[in-house]
């Protein structure tokens, strides 16, 4: 038995992705009657899993930074995180390598890191202590001052002008890093998390230096059984609300009635109503064809094609058997480097070209949780950005997958030799993947771009203008993309949703 969806109190959430399922949460927590509707076979959207011949693959983030994000949405729904995820802190972070041997190996300790500075680079010690200042300055005003905040208000981006002025937000990590440190290793290094998010380091604000406090004060963890354990924790607090969760159900169309939401249509025909509709789907998707119907005020066709969107992902993900002591090294995160970076940038985000040459993330839980392979095997995941399908030359898959996974191999035998002879099972995502499974406008990796003029009130905002009772959840609305931008982007809603109304006598319809 459920709540009758006619009820004041019925919510619908379209997604079961990280924002959406923590919007269910904190509605939930409001004493919503929550739906939420997802057209994949499990719940996590781009953080969830698929399970093969014996090897979990985790399909998108791998790690949790900032914890009492979640913490405090568990809170909010009266449980305790630690209870019902196992989060394992690492360390070190991470290795970043580079073609000439040299490594970066980062973590929290703040001598360990001077004493990293100190042997790739002595004289940018100096610079370093400057950068890690900026970082906790940016951290107070993008962060505490600005992530969990409703910016649908015009208002509340100019209030904090003055102050991104006097930090010169106007300028790029990159150009951060420059003044601060000369070494061009350390420069990628103090730079390159934003594409972690979808951003172009040369031109992703210089708020983003954030994140290296972020990971200093909090530290970088693994949550055991991955991103998909956090997912299904977060189903069962839903459930456990008296919400439902549905899977194979996707929606076709928002329903509007005048200038209000009044439900959903599955693709199916299925109609399921309520006053309040949550999307966690791609902005760009919801209002390219959500709301196809409706003529809208500010998020136009023209306007979302103006937009910059994020760059795509080539993702190989492979199971190795009999590879548990093998490659002592390469531990569980790992960033290599191409001889290119500022080149490599520019033909990913602004020619669309696809480069011969590749930076790559290399994946590797198994070091850390066991159940991710077959005793005795490894799991893997390799990552490489790309140039997004927006570009007027898009990169056609069907004919480039096959001999770009051949480049991913010859470079990957550089840090793992022979690893080719051990794979028993594998797959691989494009672009083109993730327009389809995800649909993600452009094939895009993390929705819009975080520039700084899409970013906050330039952004799609969490409450819709479009119609009433319409609100936006995930990478495409504020504060962005990332793990703890679409948890936070719930907590927004929870402050711009009123508490359900009050029910005197609970219908009840058969399910």
């Amino acid at each position: 038995m459920t709540p009758d969806q006619s009820e004041s109190n019925a919510a619908i959430v379209i997604g079961a992705g990280l924002g959406g399922l923590a919007a269910a949460m904190r509605l939930g927590a409001k004493g919503y009657a929550v739906t939420v509707l997802d057209r994949l076979d499990r719940p996590g959207g781009r953080g969830s899993s698929v399970s093969q011949d014996g090897h979990r693959f985790d399909l998108g983030p791998t790690i949790i930074t900032v914890p009492q994000v979640y913490e405090q949405l568990w809170a909010a729904c009266g449980r305790d995180f630690h209870k019902d995820v196992d989060l394992r802190p690492m360390d070190p972070f991470y290795e970043v390598r580079w073609p000439d041997g040299s490594t970066f190996t980062a973590r929290q300790d703040t001598d360990a890191m001077l004493a990293e500075i100190a042997r790739l680079s002595p004289g940018d010690v100096t610079g370093y202590k400057r950068f890690l200042k900026d970082s906790q300055r940016r951290y107070i005003l993008g962060f505490e001052g600005m992530v969990a905040k409703p910016m649908h208000r015009l208002w509340e981006t100019i209030k904090v002008l003055p102050e991104f002025a006097r930090l010169r937000a106007d300028q790029s990590i990159l150009g951060l890093a420059k003044r601060r440190v000369k070494d061009p290793r350390l420069r990628m290094a103090l730079s390159f998390h934003p594409l972690f998010i979808g951003g172009d380091p040369r031109h992703v604000t210089s708020m983003y230096a954030l994140v290296a406090y972020l990971e200093k004060e909090f530290g970088v963890h693994y949550a055991m059984g991955g991103v998909q354990a956090i997912a299904d924790a977060m189903v069962r607090v839903i459930r456990s609300q008296g919400g439902q969760v549905r899977h194979h159900a996707e929606v076709d169309e928002i329903l509007v009635d005048g200038d209000a939401a009044r439900g959903v249509r599955l693709s199916d025909g299925e109609t399921v109503h309520a006053p309040l509709v949550v999307s966690n789907a791609d902005a760009g998707h919801t209002y390219q064809h959500l709301l196809r119907r409706k003529r809208r005020k500010r998020w136009t066709d023209r306007k979302l094609k103006s937009r910059r969107w994020s760059m795509g992902l080539f993702v190989w993900y492979f199971g190795t058997k009999g590879t548990a002591g093998m490659w002592p090294d390469m531990g569980h995160h790992t960033i290599t480097n191409a001889p290119r970076y500022e080149g490599l940038l520019r033909d990913i985000f602004i020619k669309g070209k696809l480069a011969d040459d590749m930076s790559l993330y290399i994946h590797r839980p198994s070091r850390t949780d066991p159940s991710v392979a077959p005793a005795g095997d490894d799991t893997f995941y390799v990552l490489s950005p790309v140039p997004h399908l927006g570009f007027d030359d898009p990169v056609d898959w069907t004919q480039e997958t096959a001999s770009y996974k051949a480049k991913m191999q010859a470079e990957v035998e550089k840090y793992l030799p022979g690893f080719a002879d051990h794979i028993r099972t594998e797959m691989t995502f494009s672009p083109a993947d993730f327009r389809d499974r995800y649909l993600s406008p452009n094939g895009a990796g993390f929705s819009i771009e975080p520039r700084i003029l899409q970013s906050a009130w330039f952004r799609p905002h969490n409450i819709s203008e479009e119609a009433r009772g319409l609100y936006l959840v995930g990478a495409g609305t504020h504060p962005g993309a990332g793990v703890p931008g679409v948890i936070s982007s719930a907590e927004v809603l929870g402050k711009l949703v009123p508490d359900a109304p009050a029910q005197p006598e609970m219908k009840m319809a058969a399910e």
